[in-house]
């Protein structure tokens, strides 16, 4: 389980404990649910009585109303669920991981070295600034991830009940729809994560001493430094973790898909506007 999954987890707890708000919210959620079913009858009555549609309303209720009974288990199930997904696709977290050798890094340098760095000349100092910004960003970037993936999954959490009980309700059930598509885009931000850390492991980049003996990142920045190579990398993983919720958001709502059909069909079209062309011959 990554870092920000397992902090999730306490929030989770924190929120189920003693005097936590899931039991009022429970209670809010039958209630809605029983007047949405009152209204749901009165709506058969005033079509005539039709028994069909009340059969229907009756056993949406009933699915949901066990659903609302059982919301605790079920939100854990399902992110449990995701998580082993995600833990499958790949068991290291590259983040944590990186982080920690960064700071390793920086502990090698001594205070002496970094010293003497700063006062030899101006591209050490230049040099010294980047890898202070690298060591700041990918940390910052990190922390910003993990508290607004908790964020993100405590609303979904709290909130799920009372949404899921206007599921069945005319005209506000979309409602509904929309948060069952946030849930999986929330949940899909640990597999883009995994995901991230499958690539990083293909080019060799999850390890920075290998990084550093290969003077390269998968074959991009070579001949940099060592100081400036690690730095680079960093920088660029805080971009693909500030990506991640955009990414997990477009891969769920099928943004990606649409995007790369209009790519694809723009290059057919362009192919057949060059073979359209005629060529003269001399």
């Amino acid at each position: 389980m990554f870092f920000f999954e397992q902090t999730f987890q306490t929030v989770l707890n924190g929120i189920d404990a003693a005097g936590g708000p899931m039991g009022a919210i429970t209670n809010i959620a039958n209630a809605i649910l029983l007047l949405c079913a009152l209204f749901a009858v009165y709506e058969a009555y005033a079509r005539g009585g039709d028994a069909r549609m009340i059969g229907i309303a009756a056993a949406k209720f009933l699915i949901l109303g066990l659903i609302v009974s059982n919301y605790s288990t079920i939100f854990r199930n399902v992110n449990g669920a995701f998580n082993q997904v995600a833990a499958t696709i790949s068991p290291n977290d590259w983040a944590n991981n990186w982080m920690l050798q960064v700071n390793q890094y920086f502990n090698g340098l001594g205070n002496t070295n970094w010293f003497n760095l700063v006062v030899s000349s101006i591209v050490a100092l230049v040099s010294v600034l980047v890898q202070l910004v690298a060591a700041v960003v990918f940390p910052i970037a990190l922390l910003i991830f993990t508290i607004l993936y908790c964020l993100y999954g405590a609303v979904l959490y709290t909130v799920g009940p009372m949404v899921l009980a206007l599921y069945p309700a005319f005209g506000v059930g979309q409602l509904a729809r929309s948060y069952l598509v946030n849930v999986f885009v929330f949940h899909a931000w640990g597999i883009v994560y995994a995901l991230f850390s499958v690539l990083l492991t293909a080019i060799n980049a999850q390890s920075l001493g290998a990084m550093l003996a290969a003077n390269s990142l998968g074959g991009w920045f070579q001949g940099a430094t060592g100081a400036l190579l690690m730095s680079l990398a960093s920088i660029l993983f805080a971009v693909m973790v500030a990506l991640i919720p955009f990414l997990a958001r477009r891969i769920v709502t099928g943004e990606i898909g649409s995007s790369m059909m209009t790519v694809v069909h723009t290059v057919s079209t362009a192919l057949g506007a060059v073979k359209g062309i005629p060529i003269t011959k001399k």
